[in-house]
């Protein structure tokens, strides 16, 4: 892999005539990058879409493919790409239906808007795993119900998860009343049942999952089928709520995530004895006040961190949770909900921790933010020194004041100037991890930027920089780093001799 020509592959500054040499010789890797340029002319899309079908199924994707442009004969997987994205044509359906490779003949079952008669020809498919991505993807009502019907239950696992199978027949597959049994599953399939799958199977050529088994009732189909449905919108929750006292962990698990079961199942999956199912619970923005403030106290892993993040949170609840677990430094919904009166209360608050986490917000008005960024607390400017809008003195003081602590955050502010940026970079003891912000940051300077050269992380990211000398992108070419030497050739400041050098 030549890591230079991939990087200039990647160049904003390269000439279109560069270009067009890249794509001449060009292998599948540096296609791929060159598929990513959003430069290239028509002529140029054309030319590297007849060379390489993943590049061509990549442009298809992107929409800078049309259908005039693919011949489904010759590449049909750039075809069907865009049938999926509902820009191909309906008789390439029709052609694919009937394809010799199941490969081809699935990835069209997933194609939305498909003609009747090929949605009936695939239905019908000898194949299960076409039949079974149709039963996931179709969006016919009537298709999908009868796909659950199916008599291999691993297409009515697919159904299960569709949201266009109707409410009714995903009762019917939770429940297993009112359809048919399954005649067969991908365990039964392969292996004389009983049979357990070992999770630490030797053989290379088997393809069932972990702990897949079958008994004749095909019972770890039926249970992801039940998986699938409890985690489908589409499902009435009457159906789903009786599965609270489940013996499977991850049925309960799953129900606990949907926003839409009555108060006493989710009172009765707060009581659940596995600490997962309760985290769950508590992520589900349809609990009420009650039941947040008994999670509040709920000591099971992850319990109390993920209600932190509940989008209802009642503020008084976060310095109890606050002081249970860590946090870390996302904004907090509820946080970035706040009223005026709250963010008052939060910024002169006695508790840092409360400061700090409204600190993360970026709209917050410059009387408050600049109050933040007077804090005292250092934890508390690291939050606040990333804001837009403060000024190169607040930031000096800063750093002034907690020094090593907060260098990396202030590196980060988007308005940081570049002698502040250059100061940084020479601040003694050295923060590497403000080298990575320096180097990325729009500001950065000459000789900031060679400062954090000096750095083995920072140092791909500095060879990009445009405010990079061009005598050092083209030093950096040879380096031994091939991020490095990437980051050179991708670098806009890159003299167009030194691209031609490049080229083979």
């Amino acid at each position: 892999m030549n890591h230079a020509l991939l990087g200039l592959a990647a160049n904003p500054a390269l000439p279109s005539e560069l270009a067009d040499r890249l794509i001449a010789g060009a292998d599948a890797d540096l296609a791929a990058v060159l598929a990513g340029r959003p430069d290239l002319g028509r002529a140029q899309l054309t030319v590297l879409a007849s060379r390489f079908e993943e590049a061509a199924v990549q442009l298809a994707y992107e929409g800078r493919l049309t259908a005039a442009d693919v011949d489904p004969a010759v590449y049909p997987r750039a075809a069907l790409a865009l049938l999926g994205e509902g820009s191909g044509r309906p008789q390439w359906s029709r052609l694919f239906a009937t394809d010799r490779l199941v490969e081809i003949r699935e990835k069209l079952a997933a194609c939305p808007g498909l003609p009747a008669d090929v949605a009936r020809m695939l239905a019908s498919d000898p194949d299960v795993r076409v039949v079974a991505e149709l039963a996931l993807w179709t969006t016919e009502p009537d298709l999908a119900a009868r796909l659950a019907a199916h008599p291999h239950a691993e297409v009515r696992r697919a159904a299960a998860g569709n949201e266009a199978t109707p409410p009714t027949v995903l009762a019917a597959l939770l429940t297993g009343e009112g359809l048919p049994a399954a005649r067969s599953c991908l365990v039964c399939d392969r292996e004389r049942t009983p049979f357990v799958h070992d999770p630490h199977c030797p053989r290379t050529d088997c393809a069932l999952p972990p702990g897949a088994s079958c008994d004749g009732s095909h019972e770890s189909t039926v249970h992801d089928t039940r998986q699938s449905a409890l985690g489908n919108p589409a499902t009435p929750a009457g159906a789903a709520a009786l599965f609270a006292d489940h013996p499977s962990l991850l049925l309960r698990q799953e129900l606990a995530a949907r926003p839409d079961l009555p108060p006493q199942v989710y009172a009765r999956l707060a009581e659940d004895p596995v600490p997962w199912v309760r985290a769950r619970l508590a992520d589900n923005p349809a609990i009420d006040e009650a039941l947040i403030r008994t999670l509040a106290g709920d000591r099971g892993h992850d319990v109390q961190r993920r209600l932190a993040h509940h989008p209802h949170l009642p503020l008084d609840v976060l310095p109890h949770l606050a002081g249970a677990t860590r946090l870390g430094s996302p904004l907090l919904p509820r946080i970035a909900a706040a009223s005026p009166a709250e963010v008052e209360a939060l910024a002169i608050s006695h508790d840092p921790t409360l400061r700090m986490l409204l600190a993360l917000r970026r709209d917050l008005p410059a009387r408050i933010r600049d109050t933040l960024a007077g804090d005292l607390d250092a934890k508390v400017l690291k939050a606040v020194a990333p804001h837009p809008g403060l000024s190169e003195t607040q930031l000096r003081t800063m750093v002034e004041r907690h020094g090593a602590r907060v260098v990396t955050a202030v590196a980060a502010n988007p308005d940081a100037t570049p002698a502040l940026l250059e100061d940084l970079a020479r601040h003694r003891p050295p923060v590497h991890k403000a080298f990575r912000e320096i180097a990325r940051h729009r500001h950065a300077t000459a000789p900031a930027l060679l400062t954090c050269l000096t750095d083995r992380r920072a140092r791909p990211t500095a060879a990009g920089h445009p405010a990079l000398p061009p005598p050092v992108v083209v030093e950096l070419l040879t380096d031994s780093d091939w991020q490095v030497v990437e980051a050179a050739a991708a670098n806009p400041s890159l003299p167009t001799a030194a691209m031609l050098e490049l080229l083979p």
